[in-house]
């Protein structure tokens, strides 16, 4: 079977006409056959558009491309990408978790009259402070392509992401 030069369709052997596409159906450099286009969904760079560490650097944007990137098919195939997106799954569970611990400490010293509340005024201030502070540099560090594990989230992320 030779392939048409325009769509890449099949055409049959000593048709002038690519039925697909309608142009001529020329084979190049002296009648061989044109090569078999490239598979529908490889996963090269060029078809994706992404580098994977500009992947694994949208991942942290979120919950969302997180989940995204672990459902795509040429994503969910890449270590680095997968890493990247299960740390920031597992990073936004324990800052849930630790909000819900903040939240009822603060409760507790909203009970103490204006040295409670300045106490918990502060700690949130901290707390966001530190978040901020742990997006910026797991961003900048997946970009860089490293792969930076948090203490006990970058482990299980690197379990689940198949190392």
């Amino acid at each position: 079977m030779a392939f048409c030069v325009h769509c890449g369709a099949q055409v049959a052997e000593g048709v002038t006409t690519c039925p697909t596409c309608g142009k001529a159906a020329a084979q190049p450099d002296g009648g061989a056959a044109a090569a078999a286009p490239p598979p529908p969904g490889s996963s090269s760079v060029a078809s994706t558009g992404l580098d994977e560490n500009i992947a694994g650097m949208l991942a942290y944007f979120t919950i969302i491309p997180a989940i995204v990137f672990l459902v795509i098919e040429p994503y969910n195939r890449n270590r680095f990408v997968r890493f990247h997106s299960f740390q920031c799954i597992f990073g936004v569970v324990a800052i849930i978790v630790i909000d819900i611990v903040l939240g009822i400490a603060a409760a507790i010293l909203h009970f103490i009259p204006v040295v409670g509340w300045m106490m918990s005024t502060a700690l949130w201030w901290l707390w966001s402070l530190a978040v901020l502070a742990l997006w910026v540099l797991m961003v900048i560090k997946a970009y860089q392509h490293e792969i930076y594990k948090l203490p006990v989230i970058g482990d299980l992320a690197e379990r689940q992401a198949g190392a």
